[in-house]
């Protein structure tokens, strides 16, 4: 029975979609209303909250003294982790991290990273010795759909929230961020694409692809989902939606 409904869920769903229409009444460019909120947790050095439609997603970040990779005996650690709690959608379980939240994760990380949004340089204390690492923590409180691009809003607000520890060690006049990324998720339904897919319309998808751009337009990280496929004029389009709502998500920031 579940597959039934599953089924006619979907048929319904592609043929809204092949009428340019959405069971919300939304444009398929359009995005749900967004609130982002700052200073969210007090034992943090920055947090946010973003609320993406009924899909909210909490970040914080801390600042901790540890040794720098080998590679970059120079530069500071960013590490950021997501935990998808049980509260936030029945299909959620506890325990360690599942490949949905490990691929949320590095879909930010790249996001944060590749854009060079922290100058990790700038969070070198002694060369080879001792950095700053940045610890991104994001916690999905509720889950209607499109975590990634709620949880990249979140990420760089937080960032952006970071005030710098009280330490002897700490000699820049702020936290080093520079840009906004954001990260815009395009799903393909029946051959529709449209952005900021509902829980439902993620579930009935054929394929997603998420792109990060930086404020001139160039794409700092891409991510596939789905067993669908993007067609070359499709990728094309897709990168247009997300130019052009990025800049959208950017003012909210």
């Amino acid at each position: 029975m579940k597959e039934l409904i599953a089924s006619v869920k979907r048929e319904y769903l592609a043929e809204l979609a092949s009428q340019g229409k959405r069971i919300d009444g939304r444009a398929l460019d359009q995005y749900r209303e967004i609130k982002i909120e700052r200073g969210v947790i007090g034992t943090a050095q920055g947090s946010a909250l973003v609320k993406l439609g009924n899909t909210q997603v909490m970040v914080g970040v801390k600042l901790e003294k540890g040794e720098p990779f080998p590679d970059t005996p120079n530069a500071g650690i960013l590490v950021v982790n997501a935990e998808l709690l049980p509260l936030a959608s029945p299909t959620f379980e506890p325990g360690p991290p599942n490949e949905n939240a490990i691929e949320l994760a590095r879909v930010v990380d790249r996001t944060i990273r590749e854009s060079q949004m922290i100058d990790l340089e700038k969070l070198c204390i002694k060369e080879g010795e001792e950095v700053w690492a940045v610890f991104v923590d994001i916690y999905v409180l509720d889950h209607d759909g499109n975590l990634i691009d709620a949880s990249v809003l979140a990420s760089v607000a937080a960032l952006y929230d970071v005030k710098p520890p009280t330490s002897e060690e700490w000699t820049l006049p702020a936290f080093p961020v520079r840009g906004k990324p954001v990260a815009v998720t395009v799903v393909k339904l029946n051959g529709v694409m449209m952005v900021d897919a509902g829980l439902e319309e993620e579930n009935t998808a054929d394929a997603r692809l998420t792109i990060s751009t930086l404020e001139n337009g160039n794409i700092c990280a891409m991510q596939k989902g789905g067993s669908g496929f993007f067609s070359r004029e499709e990728v094309e389009r897709a990168y247009e939606l997300a130019r052009k709502c990025g800049e959208e998500l950017r003012r909210k920031l």
